[in-house]
């Protein structure tokens, strides 16, 4: 992701840790531009998912006990990792822990502002799931209060051609939402009921084939960013 490459504004070479990191999307792409990556992941099925790379290494561990050394990084990530997480307030004094002096960065969003969009008609469940997860305010708050470092939000409107795969990242690409490889990758639908995933599938295969998706959401496909709620918390 572009955005985040900038906001680390780190040397080559410099080390980050990527808690929560999935099956490493993230830490790939901060890899190819040359960092060294400790790849954090609670997860042994999602991590034997991982293909090799010389400058990520994949740790087994969790957010509430990082298994690194005090001060050992130049920077953490976590990039839509939170709601995953057990303890909120302890990960991120883990992340402080480990850290040398610079930055943390937290992708997130906010449940309440993804329940306005289209997306949310037919899958109310990527957002339902999070009903009871803090707002980016008070992420970034409890961020601050947790550390020695100052929390900044940077909102992030969804670009068109977004190539990462998250809830709302095929807002302007509905068809997508009917690929099961695709739906795959995002954890809300592999959280929710296969049923109740495949009626919502079905609605929206049967408005998209008939227009009445046009007719009530197609002003989006004039867009060139959308607003979803998602934003980085940058705490310096």
């Amino acid at each position: 992701m572009t955005e985040l490459h900038r906001l680390l504004g780190l040397q080559k070479g410099a080390i980050i840790a990527d808690v929560g990191a999935g099956t490493g999307n993230y830490s790939f792409s901060l890899s190819n531009v040359g960092y060294k990556i400790k790849a954090i992941e609670p997860s042994s099925t999602m991590l034997s998912h991982c293909q090799q790379d010389s400058d990520i290494e994949w740790i087994i561990g969790c957010a509430e006990n990082i298994p690194l050394r005090t001060e050992s990084v130049d920077a953490v990530v976590s990039i839509l990792a939170l709601p995953h997480f057990s303890d909120i307030e302890c990960s991120f004094k883990e992340m402080s822990r480990i850290l040398k002096i610079g930055p943390i960065i937290i992708f997130t969003f906010d449940p309440e502002i993804g329940k306005r969009t289209w997306m949310y008609r037919y899958f109310p469940f990527c957002w339902d799931h999070f009903s009871h997860f803090p707002t980016v305010k008070e992420t970034a708050n409890i961020l601050g209060n947790c550390t020695n470092l100052t929390p900044q939000i940077v909102p992030f409107e969804l670009p068109s051609d977004l190539k990462d795969n998250f809830a709302a990242a095929a807002w302007k690409r509905p068809q997508l939402y009917l690929n099961t490889d695709y739906r795959f990758n995002i954890s809300s639908f592999r959280m929710t009921d296969p049923d109740i995933v495949d009626n919502s599938v079905k609605k929206l295969s049967s408005d998209l084939e008939c227009g009445r998706w046009d007719e009530l959401y197609g002003e989006v496909l004039h867009f060139d960013k959308y607003d979803a709620g998602y934003s980085f918390i940058l705490a310096n």
